[in-house]
């Protein structure tokens, strides 16, 4: 938890280009650096990153307004809460919804396609048995 009262997101830089794999001839070194990607190379408005990291800033300022309001305990519970209901124990081949998480989150009254669909695009796997060892590892 980083104390803020950031409302959106910061704009991160670009972090690849060409000239940071250039090799000695002034071109990428695809043999050390893999190949080119269209996607790293084009210029980023800034409006990814702050998608991307839009409900993490938001957790963090309802968590920084949180601590000053009643005091550190605060927070820190709400985190231990959120990190004991997040570890729940289930069938890994059933489907499964954590709403104990949603409402610590805030995340109660909106809809998400997890909502609906809940991993079983594909429909459920033929033995759950299987599924329970690879959890297991046995």
């Amino acid at each position: 938890m980083d104390p803020s009262y950031r409302i959106i997101p910061t704009i991160q830089p670009q972090s690849a280009s060409i000239n940071d794999t250039a090799g000695t001839l002034g071109l990428h070194d695809t043999l050390q650096y893999g190949l080119r990607s269209i996607a790293t190379e084009t210029s980023k408005d800034g409006f990814e990153n702050r998608l991307a990291n839009w409900q993490e800033t938001q957790d963090n300022l309802k968590l920084t307004m949180l601590r000053d309001l009643q005091g550190l305990h605060a927070p820190m519970r709400l985190l231990m809460e959120r990190r004991i209901v997040s570890a729940n124990p289930h069938m890994p081949a059933m489907p499964q919804s954590n709403i104990h998480l949603d409402i610590l989150m805030g995340r109660d009254e909106t809809l998400d396609p997890a909502d609906f669909f809940l991993g079983m695009e594909s429909g459920p796997p033929l033995n759950i048995h299987n599924e329970m060892e690879k959890k297991l590892r046995l």
